[in-house]
Parts: structure tokens; sequence; C-alpha cells
């Protein structure tokens, strides 16, 4: 995660930009893992509908980083206010796209399981990171 990161030029070596997006992608990645081996104990079927929907907020949030995150001069806030709009708009195009493509080809998805866990990797990594120190001071 990081070397992609690194070539879109959000890690500066070790600075600060990169600090709270790494830990809110690094919580997401872990909490996915975390469902999706607890769901293999129910069936594959929910384990991957599960991987599905936690792997696309974190692919989600990666674009959103790095299109944010990446090179970008403090003077020109118009430029970074359209960098988030941009970034949102790209979100949201990936989530559909993504969904759209597993409830076409995906057989016995689990939908409710894929939603609820979107949102767990959508909401529960705002919920921690700030006891990882990933607040508004890193």
């Amino acid at each position: 995660m990081a070397s992609i990161l690194e070539t879109a030029g959000m890690i500066r070596a070790g600075g600060r930009q990169s600090q709270i997006p790494m830990r809110m992608l690094t919580i997401q990645v872990i909490l996915t893992l975390i469902l999706t081996m607890g769901a293999l104990v129910h069936s594959p079927q929910m384990a991957l509908s599960i991987l599905i929907g936690g792997g696309t907020c974190t692919l989600a949030t990666a674009l959103f980083a790095v299109s944010v995150f990446g090179p970008y001069e403090a003077t020109r806030p118009d430029a970074l206010l359209g960098r988030i709009v941009g970034a949102e708009i790209g979100k949201l195009i990936l989530v559909i796209g993504v969904f759209a493509f597993a409830f076409n080809r995906v057989s016995e998805l689990n939908v409710p399981a894929m939603f609820v866990a979107y949102i767990v990797a959508q909401v529960l990594p705002a919920m921690i990171a700030p006891s990882w120190g990933a607040g508004s001071k890193p």
C-alpha cells in the first residue's frame, strides 16, 4: 500500500500528510480481513460478499487519499477543493461500478452482508483511528 502512495507522491519520507490516510486504510484492511475470516465459519459466499464490500470501501478510500493528498500546492485552495470534489465523484463511480459488477457476476452474493461490510469499513475506522493517534493532530 505504501508503495502505491509513494508513487502517487503522497508519502514524503514519513511526512505528516500521509499519516492519517495510511492509518485509516490500515484499519479498513484489518477490519475487512477480520470480518471475512469470521464469515468463513458461516459460508464461503458470505465471506466473499464481505470481502467485496469491505474491499470496495478500502479501494475507494485509497483512491480518495491518493487524489487528495498527492502533490499539491497550498497557495491554491481552489485546487484542493477541486481535488476533493473530483475524488468524491471518483469514489462514487468506483463503488457503483464494483457493486454492479458483483451483482452481475457473483453467484449467491449476500447483498446485506456486502453492504454491512462496506458501512463497517467506512464508519468504524473513523471511530478507531483517534485512539491510534490519527485525529486532527497526528
